[in-house]
């Protein structure tokens, strides 16, 4: 479910969070879906439950899962996804505008993309 990478500088607990992050704004996720237990998940992962605690309060804090006391943590319903959408699609604009100034048109930029060609850049 979560890769983790236990040789990355950047704190488990924030690994963590992204993982879910991830998984919610790709909708592998859905509002309402529970997660893993702050135990379930220790054990799975083999790390410490605190690891996942500031994990999981991380991720309420910036409104991505809602915590229930004596339920559980559930995606929330939130329009995280929607802006980081927007904002993807507003950096795509800028640098197909830098693209076109340089010399390629749309054509080979759209070939560009289809090849997957951007994704061995």
């Amino acid at each position: 479910m979560l890769q983790l990478d236990y040789r990355d500088r950047q704190p488990l607990y924030l690994q963590i969070a992204e993982n879910f992050r991830r998984q919610i704004l790709s909708g592998i996720m859905q509002v309402g879906e529970k997660l893993p237990s702050v135990r379930e998940l220790s054990s799975e992962l083999s790390i410490n439950p605190n690891t996942i605690q500031r994990a999981y309060r991380d991720l309420e804090t910036e409104g991505w899962i809602l915590s229930v006391p004596g339920k559980g943590s559930f995606v929330a319903e939130n329009d995280h996804g929607i802006h980081r959408r927007q904002e993807l699609l507003e950096q795509l604009g800028e640098l197909v505008t830098e693209l076109n100034n340089l010399g390629l048109g749309h054509e080979e930029i759209i070939q560009f993309i289809q090849k997957g060609e951007c994704n061995h850049a």
